[in-house]
């Protein structure tokens, strides 16, 4: 039986710990998830570089060790996906965090990579934030539902038919929650 290699894992805490090779490999994994159809935060493909680069910059630059992570997940020193932590600084909900952008990159996927950036995700917001539950929003109709639920996740709400793509493309936005201090990895 051949053993599944898995990709090496890497927390990123801060922007200047992001050099210029990992950014444009960050920018080239969200160009690709997108143009390929993905969930990843910009809808209506197709997308350009020059699209995604300041949303980058900018998601980098808000990364901070006390409320925002970012994931990468590697082979060989390729990029195959990333995803986002972000914990609200405001006490009154700072006891939950929120997953962003979750995505494979296209030439990586079926290898584990989604699954193992959400079991890492799900180890930090625990033991290195304190974080007691996880919350995310995922577009209906991609099956994402099905994958969450396999980690853990239980669907707590939907807004129906709040994502329009198209006049005939209508979809809910599905709510899950992930309870840390319940469930197992």
């Amino acid at each position: 039986m051949k053993q599944k290699i898995m990709p090496t894992l890497t927390q990123i805490t801060r922007a200047h710990e992001v050099g210029p090779d990992l950014r444009r490999q960050l920018v080239d994994c969200w160009v690709a998830v997108t143009n390929a159809g993905g969930a990843a935060g910009f809808p209506f493909p197709p997308v350009r570089e020059d699209d995604v680069v300041p949303v980058a910059d900018e998601l980098l630059g808000s990364l901070d060790p006390s409320c925002s992570r970012l994931v990468v997940a590697e082979y060989d020193g390729a990029l195959a996906g990333w995803v986002v932590l972000r914990r609200d600084p405001f006490r009154l909900v700072a006891h939950w965090g929120t997953v962003h952008h979750l995505q494979t990159h296209p030439s990586f996927r079926g290898r584990g990579v989604g699954s193992a950036l959400m079991r890492e995700l799900r180890k930090v917001a625990r033991d290195e934030l304190g974080l007691e539950q996880l919350r995310l929003a995922a577009r209906g109709g991609m099956g994402l539902e099905d994958f969450y639920g396999r980690l853990g996740w239980r669907e707590t709400g939907r807004w129906p038919g709040a994502l329009r793509f198209a006049p005939d493309d209508t979809r809910d936005e599905v709510l899950m929650l992930l309870d840390l201090l319940t469930t197992r990895p």
